[in-house]
């Protein structure tokens, strides 16, 4: 089963704690257990004379002693070499009843009175542990004195540190489950407010940011990524979604386009059928139309086709090409085709970039077409070239009625048409701009319209240099 995060936060939490109040606790018993068996050995070495003399030593005659600061049930015994009980006294404050007595072991370590074999034995009578020194006596023959302490008072001070300890680290651990608890959910709780936004975005609201966005923490970091990541992500859902639109558009502008010239050689085919053919006028109208209207349906699909190549990113042909030649004879072919009109070209010298010499000649004719078509009969045209900083610049200027901002802005949008009431075959279908902004980014360039000086608009197209 999956466990939430929140989930195994707290269980990590409480585990360490654990973990740290058991270590904890097992060096606090140990340290103590230590302590006080070490304070037993003291009062063990400390007693020599009391246990001699409760033995009848020469000190002090046998009979009840007192206990000279040791515990109740602190036995004294004096064992022969074969392990015999040569005799055992009880050292008390009053007379006792007690039937405690250690468990002497089988053999007997052979120590002396100076360094005695101290260990822990097993013991009876409601005793479970004395803590026993064993050593030889010279004062009895060579008898073993057996002088053992019970551990009861040790046991239940133990005792009673294993049950504080229980009780604090279950309390901690309470407290500890708690404060971590609280402090988990207020940290986790950026994280939640990011997954309710995470739900709004994915119900749709792509504007939707997430906070905390900032440097100041981790979560604030994230918050950081992640919304430029949703950033990106609506931009990319944007574009799209202006891609499709933009295409659904080509369709049906370009539907639109072909659907008249194709009415047009449907109707004068039809004609031809019925019977102009008994009228060499009706005949030769008809003829001359369906290929009027031929020549230019396949203007418009040859248009289409180079849209279409140049948008799948179609390498064009890379050679030097002379900018200044391809405005020369631009300007020449306008010459001729508007000999009314003032058409100027100022050029600084040989421009070389690298490129396609078609498409790119296909620019400037369309850019220069355009001040024909869209200007008054009397409008000058300035076309212009230059270069500066590794870039050529060519520009095409005229002074008609100029270009408002929501032209500017769909200018080199397919089919646009800044003056709509403009018929077609004057005007064309509005694909001229739309080739030359694909053909100038397909070369690495760019091209922008702004207003001229005066009125009009200019056309600006830049263009790497050959060698940059």
């Amino acid at each position: 089963m999956t466990q939430s995060l929140r989930g195994r936060l707290l269980v990590g939490v409480i585990s360490l704690v654990v973990i740290g109040l058991l270590i904890l606790d097992v060096a606090t018993y140990a340290s103590l257990q230590r302590f006080l068996i070490g304070r037993v050995d003291d009062q063990l070495l400390g007693s020599h004379n009391t246990a001699i003399s409760a033995l009848g030593g020469p000190s002090q005659g046998p009979g009840p002693q007192t206990s000279n600061g040791l515990p109740e049930d602190t036995i004294v015994e004096r064992v022969s070499p074969n392990g015999t009980l040569v005799l055992a006294r009880r050292l008390q404050f009053a007379q006792s009843t007690s039937k405690a007595l250690p468990v002497l072991p089988t053999t007997l370590p052979a120590a002396n009175e100076r360094n005695p074999a101290i260990s822990t034995l097993a013991g009876t009578g409601g005793v479970a542990q004395y803590r026993a020194a064993v050593w030889q006596e010279d004062l009895f023959q060579g008898d073993t004195v057996v002088l053992a302490i019970p551990l009861t008072d040790v046991a239940s001070t133990l005792s009673q540190v294993v049950q504080v300890e229980l009780l604090i680290s279950i309390g901690v651990v309470a407290a500890m489950a708690i404060l971590a608890l609280l402090i988990i959910r207020i940290s986790l709780r950026p994280l939640e407010k990011m997954g309710a936004v995470a739900q709004d975005i994915a119900a749709g609201d792509m504007s939707r940011r997430v906070e905390p966005a900032d440097s100041r923490s981790e979560i604030g970091r994230l918050g950081l990524a992640l919304n430029g990541m949703l950033s990106q992500i609506e931009s990319a859902f944007a574009e799209r979604t202006a891609s499709n639109r933009r295409l659904r558009r080509f369709v049906a502008d370009a539907s639109h386009e072909l659907r008249t010239p194709l009415t047009s050689i449907r109707g004068y085919s039809e004609m031809l059928r019925r019977g102009a053919a008994e009228s060499p006028e009706d005949a030769e109208l008809a003829r001359r139309r369906i290929e009027e209207e031929s020549i230019r349906m396949t203007g418009l699909v040859d248009d289409m086709l180079v849209l279409a190549r140049l948008d799948q990113g179609r390498p064009l042909e890379q050679e030097p090409v002379d900018l200044q030649a391809i405005a020369t004879d631009a300007v020449a072919d306008a010459r001729v085709v508007a000999p009314q009109r003032e058409i100027k070209l100022s050029s600084s010298g040989t421009v070389v970039v690298n490129g396609d010499d078609t498409r790119l000649r296909q620019v400037l004719a369309n850019l220069v077409r355009n001040a024909i078509v869209h200007t008054p009969p009397q409008t000058p045209i300035d076309v212009s070239l230059s270069t500066e900083d590794s870039v050529a610049r060519l520009s095409v200027a005229d002074h008609g009625p100029g270009l408002n901002a929501e032209e500017i802005d769909r200018i080199f949008e397919p089919f646009y048409r800044a003056d709509p009431s403009r018929s077609r075959d004057s005007g064309g279908a509005g694909l001229g701009l739309s080739i030359v902004s694909a053909v100038v980014t397909a070369h690495g360039g760019h091209v922008k319209v702004r207003e001229t000086e005066g009125g009009g608009a200019t056309f600006e197209v830049e263009l790497p240099l050959a060698g940059t």
